[in-house]
């Protein structure tokens, strides 16, 4: 991916080093205060609360004994930064085109947090091990760069593309925010089932990995950003971060009604239907 000569955000919000939330974790399981964090993420993203203690139980595990993610590596990190702060651009500059001239509504920039181990949001604490997320109360999208490392050494995704991918999805999240459709599907779930909220989540993200797949299309062609093999590797990556493929390396079964995400097959389809068309109404998962 050729990203260097791209736009550069300021909007990137570094709390790396400020020491994080402290006793979130621990080793030999986790503690209530971790229980209860990943309960109220739960509720304000949508994802079933015990999908993430359950992944952060399985994280916690890999871990141990250490308490948090990784410490920020000079140089390597500093570089990382650099890459995210591109594709932050990136996203930035793209969306302030498309968004009006496809759907009429101005984009408003959200700001990137990068954090070691832990870090307080606006929808509650954030821990490595819940992965990247965007909070809709403070429009931020947080991030543990050790995210990336995982992704390549137990996911079998990885590479800059298929980095960007995931930083392009949670500012879909954030696109769906000004556009108002968290608030109508936060409002849906509330008179729902546990398995019809699920359900409902499970659009969400598919969407945010369509709109992802937007970004790409028209990034492509301001800056022709694509090498060979790269769409490739963030298809690859879609289909390993998919809840079928996830549940069933955590606890050997895949449970379809617990679903948040999406099927790895789903989400590669709505990655590539962005990708090819480049146009948000490609992208509503609630009519197909």
């Amino acid at each position: 991916m050729e990203w260097e000569n791209t736009p550069l955000s300021d909007n990137v919000e570094d709390r790396r080093g400020g020491g994080g939330l402290g006793g979130l974790g621990g080793s030999g399981g986790l503690g209530l205060g971790t229980i209860l964090i990943l309960t109220v993420i739960g509720y304000f993203t949508g994802i079933d609360p015990r999908m993430l203690i359950g992944g952060a139980e399985v994280v916690s595990d890999m871990r141990s004994p250490a308490p948090q993610s990784q410490a920020a590596t000079p140089g390597v990190d500093d570089k990382l930064k650099l890459f995210v702060r591109h594709v932050l651009g990136e996203t930035e500059a793209v969306w302030a085109d498309v968004l009006p001239a496809q759907t009429g509504v101005a984009y408003r920039p959200a700001t990137l947090v990068l954090y070691d181990g832990a870090t307080q949001s606006g929808c509650g604490g954030a821990q490595a091990a819940m992965g990247p997320f965007y909070c809709p109360l403070d429009k931020k999208v947080y991030l543990d760069l050790s995210f990336f490392r995982d992704m390549e050494t137990k996911y079998g995704g990885g590479g800059d593309f298929a980095d960007a991918y995931v930083i392009a999805h949670e500012v879909g999240h954030h696109v769906q925010d000004l556009l108002g459709i968290l608030d109508k599907t936060d409002a849906a779930k509330e008179n729902a089932s546990r398995t019809q909220a699920n359900a409902i989540s499970v659009r969400v993200e598919l969407m945010a990995d369509c709109l992802a797949g937007v970004w790409a299309a028209n990034a492509n062609q301001k800056w022709k950003l694509l090498d060979p093999g790269d769409v490739e590797k963030a298809v690859a990556t879609a289909g390993a971060i998919g809840d079928d493929r996830l549940q069933t390396a955590a606890r050997g079964y895949a449970v379809p009604d617990s679903f948040t995400h999406g099927s790895s097959a789903m989400r590669v389809k709505w990655l590539t239907a962005g990708l090819q068309s480049g146009k948000v109404d490609s992208c509503d998962t609630f009519k197909q």
